[in-house]
C-alpha cells in the first residue's frame, strides 16, 4: 500500500520489538496501555482464508484506494458471517516498492510481511497463520478489586478458638453473645451509703459492704449501711447516696442527705448492660483491647476467631541490593522492607521476604513449596526477557483471576490461584498469588487493588468502606485508566469543608509521596477538577498516625 499506514504502528517494524531479533515473539503483541481493537474494525487489512488474496501490488493512488475499498468489503462480509478479522496487519512497502521480510526472515513470525500473493491455506508450502486470540483487555480497576474481594470470600472461613491473650487483632468468626446478665446482680455505682425508705437513716459501726463479698441481708426501712463501688446492693435498698452528698452524725448514729434522694440513684441494676444471650458484637468484628475487655466481663476465656492469613513474600530481580548505597546499576530493594509491615497491618501473618533474583526455576520451587494462604511476588509480571511470573504460573496450571488492571500506576498486577501440589491441574485450589509490579508505588497500587480486599475476605474482615472527599486541586488523569494518587487530609478553614490535597512525587517508582500520605484518591480517566469529590482509599495505619505535610506537598 502507498497510502497512510493504518496498522496503528509507526515505521516498517510492527512486531512490538526493537532491533532485528524477533525470535521471542510468538504472536501479535498486545500493549496493555492501548485498547484492544474491535474485531469488526473495517480499517484493518485482512486476507480471505477461503481463497487466494487479491493482488496487493501498488499501482498508483487510485489503485491503492480501490484495494482499500476491496479489503473493507471483505472485512465487512466476514463480520456478517462471523468470520474473524483478527489478521496480522500488512507491513508498509519496503524501499523500492517491495515488502519487507526478505532472505533470513522468520516464516513463522506473524508480524513479518506477507508475500505478494500467498497460496491458499491447503496448498503445500503455504504459511499457516496462528488462530490464537489476542490477550484480553485488562480489567477495569473496580472490577479487578471486586474480583479480589470475591476470591477472598470464595470459601467459608476457618474457625479456631484463641485464649484472650492471643486473640488481639484477629477477627471474630462468630457473633459474641452474652453468657450472663451484665451486671449479674444489682451493684453500687459509687462509694457511699445504701439506704432504705425515707431519712434520716440509722447506721451502725463497721466497714460496711465491700465489693466481692457475698450477698448481704435485707436492709430494714429507715436504715443505712456503708457500701463500696461494685459491692452487691442489699435487698430492699431504695438508693445509694454518694459519700460527698451525705452527712453522718456519729454521735447520734444518724445519716442525713445533703441533696434530694431519688429512688434507684447510683444503683446499677442487674442486666443494665445486657441480658444473657444478647449479641454483644457481630461476627467479623476485629478483636480490639476493648472487645477483649467486654468478652472477659461477659465470662469468656477464649474467643472463636478466624486464623490470620499466612503470607510469603518473594522478591524478584537481580538488580536489587539488600543493603548499602545503590551503585553500578544496582538499586536498593524498597519492597522487601515495606511489604511485611504493610501486610501485617492488613491482618496477615507474614514470613520474612525471600530474594530469588530473576530465576524461573527458583520461583517455581518457591511457589510449589509454599504452605502459605497467599504468596506475594514483586516484579516480573510484565513480558520482558526476565519476567518469569506468567510462564511459571502457566507451567504450574494456575488460574489467572486478574491479569492486568486498567490502573496507573500498577497496571501489570495480577491475581492467580495455584493448584494444590499433587492435585489435578484443572482444579486450582491452592494458595493465591498476588503479583505486584516492581516499581514501588505501582506495587502499593497492587496492594490496595488486589491484596487488601483479598486478605479482608480470607481473614473474615469487612471490606473497607468506600467514601468520597473533596479534592482541592486539579488532578490530571490517564486517558483511559484509573489513577491512584497519594493524598493528605486537611481540615477546612473558616467554615470550609474538610478536603484532601494531592501530593507530589507520585511517579510509579517513587515512595516520597505515599510516605506522607494518609490515603489514595481514585481518579477516573480524564482526571478531576478542583472541588470535585473523589473516592478515597485509606491506608491501614492512617487514622492513628498524625502525618504532617513537611516538604512533600
Amino acid at each position: 500500500m502507498t497510502g497512510p499506514d493504518r496498522s496503528g504502528l509507526t515505521g516498517p517494524d510492527r512486531s512490538g520489538l526493537t532491533g532485528p531479533d524477533r525470535s521471542r515473539s510468538t504472536g501479535p503483541v498486545h500493549d496493555p496501555t492501548h485498547p484492544v481493537h474491535d474485531p469488526t474494525d473495517a480499517t484493518r487489512p485482512v486476507r480471505d482464508a477461503t481463497g487466494p488474496a487479491p493482488d496487493l501490488a501498488p499501482a498508483g493512488r487510485g489503485s491503492a484506494l480501490a484495494h482499500e475499498e476491496a479489503e473493507r468489503a471483505v472485512e465487512q462480509a466476514l463480520a456478517l458471517v462471523g468470520g474473524s478479522s483478527r489478521r496480522p496487519s500488512l507491513r508498509s512497502e519496503a524501499p523500492g516498492g517491495g515488502r519487507g521480510g526478505g532472505p533470513g526472515s522468520d516464516p513463522g513470525d506473524p508480524t513479518e510481511a506477507l508475500p505478494e500473493a500467498p497460496a491458499p491455506a491447503d496448498r503445500p508450502g503455504s504459511r499457516v497463520r496462528s488462530s490464537t486470540p489476542p490477550p484480553p483487555s485488562p480489567l477495569s480497576w473496580d472490577r479487578a478489586r471486586a474480583a479480589a474481594a470475591r476470591a477472598g470470600r470464595a470459601g467459608p472461613p476457618a474457625t479456631i478458638r484463641l485464649p484472650l491473650d492471643r486473640a488481639l487483632g484477629h477477627v471474630l468468626a462468630e457473633a459474641l453473645g452474652a453468657l450472663t446478665d451484665l451486671p449479674s446482680f444489682d451493684t453500687s455505682a459509687m462509694d457511699g451509703w445504701a439506704v432504705a425508705g425515707p431519712g434520716p437513716w440509722a447506721f451502725g459501726s463497721g466497714a460496711g459492704l465491700l465489693a466481692g463479698r457475698g450477698p448481704a441481708t435485707a436492709l430494714p426501712d429507715g436504715a443505712a449501711v456503708r457500701i463500696a463501688t461494685g459491692a452487691r446492693v442489699p435487698p430492699d435498698t431504695t438508693a445509694v447516696i454518694r459519700s460527698e452528698h451525705a452527712h453522718a452524725d456519729e454521735a447520734k448514729g444518724l445519716l442525713h442527705a445533703l441533696r434530694p434522694v431519688v429512688a434507684g440513684q447510683d444503683i446499677r441494676p442487674r442486666g443494665q448492660e445486657c441480658r444473657s444471650g444478647e449479641q454483644l458484637v457481630p461476627a467479623g468484628t476485629v478483636v480490639t483491647p476493648a472487645v477483649l475487655g467486654l468478652a472477659a466481663a461477659a465470662g469468656y476465656d477464649a474467643l472463636p476467631a478466624v486464623p490470620r492469613p499466612r503470607v510469603d513474600i518473594l522478591v524478584l530481580g537481580d538488580e536489587l541490593l539488600a543493603s548499602g548505597l545503590p551503585h553500578d546499576g544496582l538499586i536498593r530493594d524498597a519492597l522487601g522492607p515495606m511489604l511485611g509491615p504493610w501486610l501485617r497491618a492488613l491482618g496477615a501473618e507474614v514470613s520474612g521476604p525471600r530474594r530469588l533474583g530473576d530465576d524461573a526455576e527458583a520461583l517455581r520451587e518457591a511457589l510449589t513449596d509454599s504452605d502459605a494462604d497467599l504468596i506475594v511476588t514483586t516484579g516480573g509480571t510484565a513480558s520482558g526477557p526476565v519476567d518469569h511470573v506468567h510462564p511459571v504460573l502457566a507451567a504450574l496450571g494456575a488460574e489467572l483471576l486478574v491479569d492486568g488492571a486498567a490502573v496507573r500506576p500498577g497496571h501489570p498486577m495480577l491475581l492467580a490461584r495455584l493448584p494444590v501440589p499433587g492435585q489435578s491441574r484443572g482444579t486450582p485450589d491452592g494458595p493465591y498469588l498476588v503479583g505486584l509490579p516492581g516499581n514501588p508505588l505501582a506495587a502499593v497500587s497492587g496492594l490496595l487493588t488486589l491484596a487488601e480486599p483479598l486478605l479482608a475476605g480470607l481473614a473474615g474482615r469487612p471490606a473497607q468502606d468506600a467514601y468520597r472527599a473533596l479534592v482541592h486541586a486539579e488532578v490530571h488523569g490517564h486517558p483511559h485508566d484509573t489513577r491512584l494518587v497519594p493524598v493528605v487530609h486537611r481540615a477546612g478553614r473558616a467554615g470550609g469543608r474538610d478536603h484532601v490535597a494531592p501530593l507530589r512525587y507520585n511517579g510509579p517508582a517513587m515512595l516520597r509521596g505515599i510516605a506522607a500520605a494518609d490515603g489514595l484518591a481514585v481518579v477516573p480517566p480524564g482526571g478531576v477538577r478542583s472541588g470535585t469529590e473523589v473516592e478515597i482509599l485509606d491506608l491501614p495505619w492512617a487514622p492513628a498516625t498524625p502525618w504532617t505535610e513537611g516538604c512533600f506537598t
